[in-house]
């Protein structure tokens, strides 16, 4: 599977009738100050003709950031090198430039030897290939590993303790504090949880319940533990998902009739499922 990550810069310019004639054209730069809310979505609404047109490509874009997703199987990497191309033509032909400068490429492959790719020529210079990369708040890395995403997590909520520690000092009541915490530190651990919890080692696991632990001394009161927020988002992302048609994931969801519920293979799944649950538990405690 490639990942190949570009930011756009907006080739912003009008044009300014200052006569009767083609030839009194000017361009002048114009564009949304910096900052601005309706930046994101006057992109997106600019940048909604911008799809992939082969499904094993996706073209994910969030402001003014794309990812390109590609998985290669079998060696032919003809789709993905298609739909890079054609993205490239795409922007040429509606005035957007590509930032080759902060562009990467990171490939995720298990092989034990990998054939060598060659570079993605952007621009007329080559683009670098990166071991991980910090995707909407997220850090993935090329071994899909989670140290690095879990340990800046860590810090980050380790930081704004410091503010939690300070609002106690004013003998603020409980409920405010515990407020504080979901809203500033919770919403930092639980970034993303759904997808890094199931493959995260004790180790991490156990970084992040320690800031958890802090925060119920500082507060006073229990708080949910990390897995305790891990199926509370899982369950409310499963909810999300099962109630979205146009969803990829939307028929994983989707009920059996009451007559097979019982049935070998229902029944096989949620009795494994519980016994797993029940042998963490006991490992956890």
């Amino acid at each position: 599977m490639c990942s190949w990550i570009t930011d756009f810069l907006t080739d912003r310019r009008q044009f300014v009738r200052l006569g009767t004639h083609v030839s009194d054209l000017q361009h002048i730069s114009t564009g949304s100050p910096q900052g601005c809310v309706l930046s994101p979505l006057l992109f997106s609404l600019y940048t909604n003709g911008c799809t992939s047109g082969h499904q094993s490509v996706k073209l994910l874009k969030f402001a003014d950031d794309t990812t390109l997703i590609g998985l290669i199987s079998d060696g032919d990497e003809s789709a993905y090198w298609g739909e890079m191309n054609r993205l490239v033509s795409w922007c040429s032909m509606n005035n957007l430039e590509l930032n080759s400068l902060k562009t990467v490429e990171m490939i995720v492959d298990f092989r034990k030897n990998p054939a060598p790719r060659p570079p993605v020529i952007l621009c007329d210079s080559p683009v670098s290939s990166a071991e991980s990369f910090r995707f909407l708040g997220t850090t993935i890395t090329k071994e899909l590993k989670w140290e690095q995403n879990i340990s800046s997590l860590t810090k980050e909520a380790q930081q704004r303790m410091y503010f939690l520690w300070q609002l106690k000092k004013f003998l603020l009541p409980v409920k405010m504090l515990v407020n504080f915490y979901t809203a500033i530190i919770e919403s930092i651990l639980t970034s993303s949880i759904t997808v890094w919890f199931a493959a995260a080692t004790a180790r991490d696991k156990a970084k992040l319940q320690r800031v958890i632990h802090s925060a119920e001394k500082v507060i006073g009161c229990s708080l949910p533990s990390l897995q305790e927020l891990y199926f509370s988002r899982s369950r409310r992302r499963a909810a999300k998902t099962a109630a979205d048609p146009s969803h990829p994931g939307n028929e994983l969801f989707r009920s059996l009739p009451s007559r097979y519920k019982n049935s070998f293979f229902p029944t096989a799944v949620s009795l494994l499922t519980q016994e797993l649950t029940d042998t963490h538990d006991i490992f956890t405690s």
